[in-house]
């Protein structure tokens, strides 16, 4: 039940607070340039703007994440006026293209993404980590819950595939009667019915649900996974180098805007989509880009381009779709389990999926005791 509301919860969020995502402009207004954006919200802030989202619909806002470091109390030791820079958080300010207005931010508080945010902890660790105290030994609440909700994934799975095996027929006459319910027969037979033939339709997608969900409660799991697919790589495997940029290129006459970067980035994806701009951390980085496809049936993997900095000159085009299928499969992990594949087209089906699998559980025990009756 926790997944099959979770399957939308970005929708669910956007709903509960349609200020912060929708904007109105009028018929002749024209977006402001992300720079000036960031200015504006660097200035509003007083933290720096790491990333920038550009929504190719006009009427939904820019989201802009933003690093703001916070400095320790002072210094007790000689001098005691010293203080030593915090880890900077970062937070999300969803701002009108239009005006420059910030409409909100992701600190501002909001009931609904904290009923989202416990439904996801109850999903990922039944809620125990929201306990303190360890209730076993010394492993921690949260380590527990997931260790719970992992073991349950496994044999939720093993009865997916146990209950396609009996599903199946012996004969090939049979068939029919285990796609359709016989909504005229007895309650038992309408349950039983419900149960294998919403079970079967479902159960690819709750397969798909299934074994990916444990490689975030074992680590074990999530390294035979990954060597299943031949995308594994050892923590101490040698990390593939960065592109940069080239600072002999730097020219103090001529500064480039993130409008260069966007036109860079459109001549080698002409296709129209989103796009987060991620800015470079130092001096020598590539400024990265990321486009992803819009619309109802949209592959919502990201192609990445890296820009040099001071010239918006191609670096490296990263293209999911001419990726190995394995390395296509092993990056898209998250979004099998969530149905974040292919835009609301699955995420409706996974939904569906969801409440048939929410159904097994009691129509099955039903099942069960009537047999025990026998």
């Amino acid at each position: 039940m926790t997944g099959t509301i979770y399957v939308f919860n970005t929708e669910i969020r956007e709903l509960s607070s349609p200020k912060l995502y929708k904007v109105e402009q009028d018929v002749n207004a024209q977006r402001l340039s992300a720079d000036k954006l960031i200015s504006v919200v660097s200035s509003e802030t007083g933290g720096q703007v790491i990333s920038i989202k550009i929504p190719t619909d006009p009427a939904r806002s820019y989201v802009l994440t933003v690093s703001k470091p916070e400095e320790s109390a002072e210094n007790t030791g000689p001098g005691g006026n010293e203080k030593s820079a915090k880890s900077a958080p970062r937070i999300q300010y969803f701002v009108n293209p239009y005006s420059g207005k910030i409409l909100g931010s992701s600190a501002d508080k909001n009931g609904v993404a904290d009923f989202m945010q416990m439904i996801f902890s109850l999903h990922r660790w039944l809620l125990l980590d929201r306990i303190e105290k360890p209730l076993i030994g010394e492993l921690p609440n949260k380590k527990l819950g997931s260790y719970i909700s992992g073991t349950a994934t496994i044999l939720f799975t093993l009865g997916v595939i146990t209950g396609f095996i009996i599903w199946f027929p012996q004969k090939i006459r049979n068939w029919k009667q285990g796609l359709k319910i016989k909504w005229n027969a007895n309650w038992k037979r309408v349950n039983h019915d419900i149960h294998n033939s919403l079970g079967f339709y479902s159960c690819i997608f709750l397969f798909m649900m299934g074994i990916t969900g444990p490689q975030w409660s074992f680590e074990w799991y999530k390294i035979g996974l990954r060597k299943t697919l031949g995308t594994y790589q050892s923590a101490d495997a040698p990390k593939p180098e960065t592109p940069k940029s080239d600072t002999l290129s730097i020219n103090g006459t001529k500064s480039v805007l993130l409008t260069d970067y966007i036109r860079t980035v459109d001549n080698v994806f002409k296709y129209t989509g989103d796009l987060i701009i991620t800015m470079p951390a130092d001096s020598a980085d590539a400024v990265l880009v990321n486009k992803t496809k819009t619309g109802f049936f949209a592959s919502v993997a990201a192609d990445k381009i890296y820009l040099d900095q001071y010239t918006s000159a191609l670096i490296k085009s990263d293209i999911f779709s001419e990726k190995p299928l394995n390395e296509r499969i092993s990056n898209s992990i998250k979004a099998l389990h969530v149905g974040d594949v292919y835009g609301k087209f699955t995420k409706i089906i996974y939904f569906l999926a969801c409440l048939i699998a929410t159904s097994l559980p009691v129509t099955g025990t039903l099942i069960w005791i009537n047999k025990m009756k026998k």
